[in-house]
């Protein structure tokens, strides 16, 4: 049977003895190192010659939260397997922990039996979670995957509206011709009449006749009506 070893992380140091106590009275389990702080557990995790296979750690250190030294040592060695040290009615900080890479959670007020109880089954391919807060990680996941599903709908959504308004501008793409293309775009911009004519190096009369050919296309009697109905028929972008 393997013999695992466990980093224990508490700043109470009497609760820290009876986590210890309660890891070295089980024979398969080793007390690798026990800290107070999270610079002590990043100095000791950072020691090319240490190793862990579980991390027992308060959140509330003195220095920093122990979700800092759940992020540390599962970077650094990445087979440990951490547990929350945590205190009833603190299930917001417990999923936290969860998110940050905790399995699970043993209570201040457990006994030792039942703190080596827990970390064996952690090892056997448990998850030491109370059903609440299985259900609360399970329904922070749905509505994370259901964020995603309609973030990944808008995007098919407007991919297919791009690809009908490139297809519905080549289908009308044929309806002006080339001046009264540069016309129209010209109008969309806000160009005046007398603009456009110098701009196209014809006289304002030309220019009005464009417009009235757009008109006629277009089935429309004014500047806003040409410029929304050759949006609409995939002519121009639509401007702001």
């Amino acid at each position: 049977m393997p013999v695992w070893r466990v980093l224990i992380v508490e700043d109470d140091s009497q609760m820290r003895e009876f986590f210890a106590a309660s890891v070295t009275r089980c024979e398969r389990l080793a007390l690798a190192a026990s800290v107070g702080s999270v610079a002590e557990a990043r100095a000791w995790l950072d020691d090319p010659a240490h190793a862990v296979d579980v991390l027992l750690t308060d959140l509330g250190l003195p220095d920093g939260s122990g979700l800092d030294v759940i992020r540390h040592a599962t970077r650094l060695h990445p087979a440990c397997e951490p547990l929350v040290i945590s205190m009833f009615g603190d299930e917001d900080n417990v999923l936290a922990s969860i998110e940050a890479g905790a399995l699970g959670y043993i209570h201040k007020d457990s006994t030792p039996d039942d703190i080596a109880h827990t970390i064996l089954e952690m090892k056997d391919g448990a998850s030491p979670i109370s059903p609440m807060i299985a259900r609360r990680v399970l329904s922070k996941y749905l509505s994370l995957q259901s964020n995603q599903a309609l973030a990944q709908e808008q995007r098919a959504r407007e991919a297919i509206e791009k690809v009908a308004f490139e297809a519905q501008a080549t289908a009308n793409s044929g309806l002006l011709s080339r001046r009264e293309q540069a016309v129209l775009e010209l109008i969309a911009r806000g160009f005046s009449y007398l603009e456009i004519a110098r701009l196209q190096s014809v006289s304002v009369h030309t220019v009005q006749t464009h417009i009235k050919n757009l008109y006629s296309k277009l089935a429309v009697h004014s500047k806003s009506e040409a410029v929304f109905e050759a949006t609409k028929l995939g002519l121009l972008r639509a401007h702001g």
